[in-house]
């Protein structure tokens, strides 16, 4: 009582002054508390008493008297540790930002007394543990990222049942298991939700279909099953959708074309879809990126395809998909018009018959071009090097016969060159020899024959080279070749006509791994260093 009086009869001036001494030394002490947790590397060594901590590294503070810290931004600077309780008492915090960092442990359940946080970020970090259901006391939150950590358990139903301001929500690559909570329906703020790389089951709940304020879905390799519900394409607004690498099936709806009409990146794949390709799908004229790989879709490819004119990545790998010299081809005609195509990737369906020639037709912004294991036929057209933008060409396993153009010099950015696995025929072109960049090559299992040009010797980057079982290949195994210090995966010329010495500059290939020269007529020794 005494007390009391005695601080009642001070001036008012000084009790406020007492008063934001208290408060602000209550905000210090949570911070240098989350310190003594940590090893910093130094990244914290403003946080000392001889300066305020408002000028502290990573605080924000208030404008206002008693000053408070409202955002502490540390993403980034390699701490590692654990997270202080005491985290829980900068009760004016806004912000948290500990994303990209080395911590650990379980998140602390007193963060949820921070009643005015907005953002929290704890992704690409090492914590454990369950879901800290505490959370959900945060009912001012919109942004929650917890991606790319070590946390577990079920995804608690008062996510969506208490934080209705939440925009963002990213708990991507944990370990949730157990349903999609059905609550998440009430977030309708929602723009964000991403849960992929989990092991969720279930199917996934239809009231998410009602959250019209959604651009971005993604539950990307979980265990989901069932059919995507049809309330999701109600979400016009959606820009990104990708349930891929689940277990869901089902067929994608005829008028798909008009129910995304701002979507940017849809993808389908690793699922057991099945049917054909809707032709609507040809109207999302903002899409990018496609996806529908290793499903169960049969049937022709849309013809119309290149209506989508802002079309970068295109995989339809996997599938049933069909063509043949009469039909079924007439889309990589209209994919001409998509002049930032970037990857096509055919891979693996039943497409037959002879490559088009239009293929040569593309953009010369591709960059990876995939035809491998399909029936197609014919021979690479002869125009192919105007595909300069190309950096991988992958064309195995086919029925692709004829000879290696020499055009195919002019792709100066080719990185990898399968053409492995098909009945092709001719000399291997000197042409090869202007590719700088070409690290790998792979041309084995043909009806090649000739020599190898000498002009291989000028691949610098050169580190796999497989020539082997083509049997014509023939002549002296060029010096050039053992000069290339870059081998160093293998080097295999096996079963082929080769003859006269192993020469001397075999030993220069210092980094090589696995050299295979059996199955022809050479003769000397290869060093000991290197394994045949």
């Amino acid at each position: 009582m005494g007390m009391a009086m005695g601080i009642m009869s001070l001036p008012w001036s000084l009790v406020l002054a007492l008063t934001i001494a208290v408060v602000s030394a209550g905000d210090e002490a949570a911070l240098l508390a989350f310190r003594e947790q940590i090893s910093d590397g130094g990244a914290l060594a403003s946080w000392n008493s001889s300066a305020g901590f408002c000028s502290w590294e990573g605080v924000t503070c208030s404008h206002w008297a008693p000053k408070r810290a409202v955002a502490l931004r540390l993403d980034g600077r390699a701490l590692v540790g654990a997270l202080s309780p005491a985290l829980g008492n900068l009760t004016f915090l806004r912000t948290l930002n500990l994303s990209f960092n080395w911590f650990h442990g379980e998140i602390p359940a007193s963060l949820g007394r921070l009643r005015r946080l907005q953002r929290l970020d704890l992704s690409d970090n090492s914590f454990s543990g369950t879901f800290p259901v505490n959370l959900s006391s945060c009912v001012s939150m919109t942004e929650m990222t917890l991606r790319n950590n070590k946390l577990g358990g079920r995804i608690p139903t008062e996510l969506g049942d208490k934080l209705a301001s939440l925009k963002v929500v990213s708990l991507r690559n944990n370990s949730f298991t157990g349903p999609i909570p059905a609550s998440l329906a009430n977030l309708s703020y929602l723009q964000n939700l991403d849960l992929g790389l989990n092991q969720l089951v279930g199917s996934i709940p239809p009231g998410l279909g009602t959250l019209h304020n959604m651009r971005q879905f993604t539950v990307v390799r979980n265990n989901l099953s069932g059919m995507l519900p049809d309330s999701l394409y109600n979400l016009s607004s959606l820009e990104l959708l990708n349930v891929g690498v689940n277990m869901l099936h089902g067929s994608i709806p005829d008028d798909i074309g008009s129910k995304f009409p701002m979507m940017k990146t849809l993808a389908l794949g690793g699922n057991h879809f099945t049917g054909t390709i809707p032709s609507s799908i040809s109207n999302i004229s903002s899409l990018v990126a496609l996806g529908l790989v290793q499903n169960g879709f049969s049937g022709h490819v849309p013809p119309t395809l290149g209506k989508m004119g802002a079309l970068q990545y295109l995989n339809l790998a996997d599938n049933k998909l069909e063509a043949n010299d009469n039909k079924g081809w007439e889309f990589i005609t209209s994919l001409a018009n998509c002049s930032q195509l970037q990857k096509l990737i055919l891979s693996n369906n039943s497409f037959g018959g002879q490559l088009p020639g239009s293929i040569v037709n593309l953009s010369t912004t591709l960059q990876q071009l995939y035809l491998d294991d399909t029936r197609i036929s014919g021979s690479i057209p002869a125009d192919i090097g105007n595909l300069v933008g190309l950096n991988v060409v992958l064309i195995a396993n086919t029925s692709i016969s004829g000879v290696i153009p020499d055009s195919i010099g002019k792709l100066e950015n080719l990185i990898e060159l399968g053409l492995y696995n098909n009945t092709l025929s001719g000399l291997v072109p000197s042409s090869l020899g202007n590719l700088s960049q070409l690290n790998r090559f792979y041309a084995y299992n043909n009806n090649l024959e000739g020599p190898i040009p000498a002009s291989m010797g000028e691949l610098k980057n050169l580190f796999v080279l497989d020539l082997s079982k083509n049997h014509q290949l023939n002549g002296s195994i060029p010096r050039e070749i053992f000069k290339l210090s870059s081998l160093s995966w293998y080097l295999d010329l096996s079963y082929n006509s080769f003859s006269g010495p192993i020469p001397n500059d075999v030993g220069s290939l210092a980094n090589l791994n696995i050299l295979i020269l059996a199955g022809n007529q050479l003769s000397g020794k290869i060093p000991d260093s290197i394994q045949n």
